[in-house]
């Protein structure tokens, strides 16, 4: 059984024990429990069940593993030629980890 689910913009596969990185999420705390209740769609064992827009009834249990993880550094460069311009900038993005306990349907 597996669940499409929308958490913070982005959509996920989940599946009951599978980890995930979703963008952060504030003012969680490691160990504590999350729902999420935008479930696009639902497919237990054959049977697919798709939202208009999302499932009634259907969510998603997650348990915080780590609350704040900081992604690989990305180096955005920008440059034009024969111009003496150049700019050079960078980030890295904070994501939290999450398990997934349960996908209720």
């Amino acid at each position: 059984m597996y669940a499409i689910v929308e958490i913070n913009g982005q959509q996920f596969k989940a599946e009951q024990g599978k980890k995930l990185f979703v963008h952060h999420i504030r003012d969680v705390k490691e160990g504590q429990s999350v729902e999420f209740d935008k479930v696009l769609l639902i497919d237990n064992e054959g049977t697919i069940q798709v939202g208009a827009p999302t499932v009634e009834g259907a969510k998603v249990v997650c348990e915080v593993i780590h609350p704040l993880v900081k992604g690989d550094k990305i180096i955005v460069f920008k440059m034009k030629r024969r111009k003496d311009s150049r700019k050079r900038n960078g980030h890295r993005s904070q994501f939290t980890e999450v398990e997934i306990k349960q996908v209720i349907a």
